[in-house]
């Protein structure tokens, strides 16, 4: 009998880990769905990615992202957490898992056992989370331990040192303590666990590639996801076992593990999907307008000092600029926002930046302001020469409308700017959702996920925060 693939992606939601472009429906990300606090809209959000993945041969998707992101200088996770507290976050990723699940597909919770508190992208170096065990089961573990009550088929590892845990310094993935010990004696999950990829820094800067994927094994791990050198890998697994330093128990544990899920996803007996259907399923009329109304529900109004909004449907000659970033849908974060804004009968400038913008750029943007009646400003992740394109910008004069479009937490470079609106995307959905909110269409409902520390200590805005028309 021949075996059936298990076929994975990352499809996150939001836009910063997808796979699927349009037409798949891109729905928020994870820090939205919890600035929205619904767990009704995260099951749908995680129900309509897992529809149309299933739709085109998908069966696994590496998500929800069950991490806590604690950590406003996180690199790694941010806008992928869906909040900072652990018990919102817990129910949010159980509705998520109960999505997909709906779909029909195998979910996957990942980074374990937590990756929110951490300033390094275990990408590039190889993070340590220093919390306490106790800690760990305060922050960390709770969206772990709801996922798998939900009965969550996978679980991806993180490549970060938890001492606390793993005493050895061995990362996560390759740490016996972490992987056995922890998630599977003592969290009782004996779904698969598959590394997260074993070609990034935090597993290639510990172990050479046919060290890394032998150690996971041993740590109790099932699928070896994207090592370096395949072949290396393969070699070095295959050589493991002859030789006895895995066991043919422990490596027939994750297979068997593989094709009993296999065989409760019915791929023996429907291995294949019906394009016909894919089509009329991706990207599907009623998955775009739940996608809309879904995100409409997470925009948040941070500051509104001045009264600047809603804006009235009077016309009016508005700047858009900020950092333009291609969108999902080939646009740009510029060009998209400003056909939703011209689309309400306002004459629009469109004057899109890099993501460092020059000082000549600086002083074109504020050269069109003088030339308008109200600037709105974009920046996602800022960094030093955003914050002086908005710095600039509020100087003109002009009503300024800041919309931090993945971070919420630019606002604390810039604690005197009016107007800040966060959107923790920068989806066609998400940009649509804001000129919404602008005009007064929708009522920013949208609660702040994560706390925004001012940058001399203590907070700006707490967890929570928001304003209402």
């Amino acid at each position: 009998m021949e075996i059936p693939l298990l076929i994975s992606t990352d499809q996150e939601g939001g836009a910063v880990v997808y796979r699927l472009i349009a037409p798949a429906t891109a729905m928020p990300g994870n820090m939205a769905l919890g600035a929205g606090r619904s767990t009704e809209d995260a099951f749908r959000s995680a129900e309509v990615i897992g529809t149309e993945l299933a739709s085109v041969g998908i069966n696994q998707n590496y998500g929800p992202v069950a991490d806590v992101n604690i950590n406003p200088a996180n690199p790694v996770i941010g806008v992928r957490s869906v909040v900072e507290n652990a018990e919102l976050a817990a129910d949010l990723v159980a509705a998520q898992v109960d999505g997909y699940h709906g779909a029909g597909i195998v979910a996957t919770a990942k980074h374990f056992p937590g990756h929110g508190d951490t300033a390094v992208d275990s990408h590039f170096g190889l993070p340590e989370i220093t919390h306490s065990r106790a800690e760990l089961e305060r922050i960390d573990l709770p969206p772990f331990k709801a996922a798998i009550e939900r009965g969550i088929e996978s679980i991806m590892t993180a490549h970060i040192v938890v001492p606390s845990v793993g005493p050895s310094g061995a990362p996560a993935t390759t740490s016996e303590p972490i992987m056995t010990g922890l998630l599977r004696e003592e969290l009782g999950f004996d779904g698969l666990i598959v590394t997260d990829a074993l070609g990034m820094g935090g597993a290639t800067s510990t172990y050479p590639p046919d060290v890394a994927p032998v150690q996971a094994l041993k740590a109790g791990v099932d699928q070896l996801l994207l090592p370096p050198t395949m072949d290396v890998a393969y070699k070095a697994v295959l050589n493991s076992v002859r030789n006895g330093e895995v066991s043919k128990k422990r490596l027939d544990q994750s297979v068997y593990r593989i094709v009993r899920l296999k065989l409760r996803q019915g791929l023996f007996d429907k291995p294949f999907v019906d394009v016909d259907n894919a089509e009329k399923v991706v990207g599907a009329p009623d998955h775009l307008a739940d996608a809309q109304e879904i995100t409409d529900r997470t925009t948040t109004l941070i500051k509104n000092a001045a009264g600047v909004l809603p804006l009235s449907g009077d016309s009016r000659r508005i700047l858009v600029t900020g950092r333009n970033d291609a969108v999902l849908l080939g646009d740009t974060v510029a060009n998209h926002l400003s056909n939703s804004i011209r689309a309400r009968g306002q004459t629009v400038t469109t004057f899109g930046t890099s993501a460092s913008p020059t000082p000549a750029q600086i002083d074109q943007a504020v050269a069109l302001a003088a030339q308008g009646d109200l600037v709105v400003v974009t920046t996602n992740n800022t960094n030093a020469a955003q914050q002086d394109l908005v710095r600039a910008l509020l100087a003109s004069g002009k009503p300024v409308v800041w919309a931090g479009v993945r971070n919420p937490h630019d606002i604390a470079g810039n604690t005197s700017a009016p107007t800040y609106l966060a959107t923790y995307g920068f989806t066609p959905g998400s940009l649509e959702s804001l000129a919404k909110v602008m005009f007064g269409e929708v009522n920013p409902s949208g609660k702040l996920p994560v706390t925004i520390p001012a940058t001399g200590g203590g907070v700006l805005f707490p967890f929570g925060h928001n304003v209402s028309y």
